[in-house]
């Protein structure tokens, strides 16, 4: 690229008007403010449509590039290159590079399946968070609680798509499935959607018009066939589903940024065979606000809603007005998620090992009066 076309393209860059090529990408004024001091180093912006081994796919204003992330690798896994990051490349050279990338708006964060307790980030500068679940087959409510627990966490706003509605013909029977999945879902909108008749797909394009969205699910959820309907195009490649129970099988097999007819850009992603919390304690509170609510009105602040008298979580439990299996999973995405945030704290640490010490002291204490008593 000549100096004189660099030069253009700088400036070019500057400008968020709708007509940038970027603009279908999701470039606009605040980005062009954040980008100023990288033109200025003669470097051009791009979106991450594609990592791979070290290197990215970028699309920029002069078509997409192929570019090397060397200087953007650094030891903490949450600061890699990302689809959906916002790029600042070489104008030339071969090969290209990705000298750093801007502050990223939100980020979808789950944990490894690792022993040391990393985070892996999946999409950035994400506005909706698509979780894709289908009626096919029998719903896991606690995984819808967390992927919504992530997806609050990520300054996303999370959408329930409940995909293949085709295949629960009963309006009656999933009508129940809807609620059940709206009860683990307070403040989500909750959307069934099938590709083959196209009910819902039309509110969907709606939503994802506004903006990037990331499209989440277990194999078989019906993801690419989804993403494919958006798209209206065959883009992403589908296997046809079983009879016996109509899921089909893994196809994606990397994160995938593609910009859609109708507006807005989605991020495609692989099946996830686990959802792993990652320091998102406010998106726990989120998806059970009904839940921390009613621990406003506890006798005790510190009440931890198991035996304490004057507990209002439990009266609710007692009184039906809150289902038993909300609370234990409320109670055990807390336990991980404080386990996942003290291997990082050594403070956190510390403090559940005291607080472990005195339960522990207190129901040797209890057991010794017992026994006393029994004498």
């Amino acid at each position: 690229m000549s100096s004189s076309s660099s030069s253009s393209f700088s400036s070019s860059a500057s400008s968020a008007s709708p007509s940038h090529p970027l603009a279908p990408y999701g470039w606009d004024e605040a980005l062009a403010a954040a980008f100023a001091p990288h033109a200025e180093q003669g470097l051009v912006p791009g979106r991450v449509v594609r990592v791979d081994r070290g290197q990215c796919d970028v699309v920029t204003a002069a078509g997409t590039v192929r570019a090397d992330t060397a200087f953007v690798t650094p030891h903490d896994p949450l600061r890699v290159i990302c689809t959906g990051d916002w790029a600042a490349v070489d104008a030339v050279g071969s090969p290209r590079y990705v000298r750093t990338y801007l502050p990223r708006r939100t980020a979808f964060v789950r944990s490894t399946s690792s022993q040391r307790s990393e985070g892996q980030i999946l999409a950035a500068n994400v506005d909706h968070v698509i979780i894709a679940v289908s009626l096919a087959g029998e719903i896991d409510l606690g995984r819808i609680e967390r992927f919504l627990a992530l997806a609050w966490e990520s300054g996303a706003q999370p959408l329930v798509v409940l995909t293949k509605a085709d295949l629960v013909p009963d309006v009656t029977g999933r009508s129940y499935l809807v609620q059940d999945v709206e009860t683990v879902a307070p403040g989500v909108p909750v959307l069934p959607v099938s590709s083959l008749t196209g009910e819902g797909t039309d509110v969907l394009a709606a939503v994802v018009a506004g903006g990037t969205s990331v499209l989440l699910g277990v194999s078989g959820a019906g993801k690419s066939t989804l993403a494919n309907t958006l798209l209206g195009e065959d883009a992403m490649e589908v296997q046809a589903a079983r009879e016996v129970d109509g899921k089909g099988r893994h196809t994606t097999t990397t994160r995938n940024l593609l910009v859609l007819p109708g507006g807005g850009v989605l991020i495609d992603t692989p099946g996830l065979r686990g959802v792993g919390l990652f320091d998102a304690g406010s998106g726990v509170g989120q998806v059970f606000s009904e839940i921390e609510d009613l621990a406003g009105d506890c006798r005790f602040h510190d009440c931890a809603h198991e035996a304490e008298p004057g507990c209002a979580v439990l009266a609710a439990v007692a009184d039906g007005s809150l289902p038993e299996r909300r609370l234990d999973s409320y109670r055990k995405l807390l336990r991980e998620n404080q386990r996942i945030v003290a291997k990082t704290d050594a403070r956190l640490r510390a403090e559940i090992r005291r607080d472990w010490k005195q339960k522990h002291a207190e129901g040797r204490a209890a057991a010794q009066a017992k026994r006393g008593r029994v004498r």
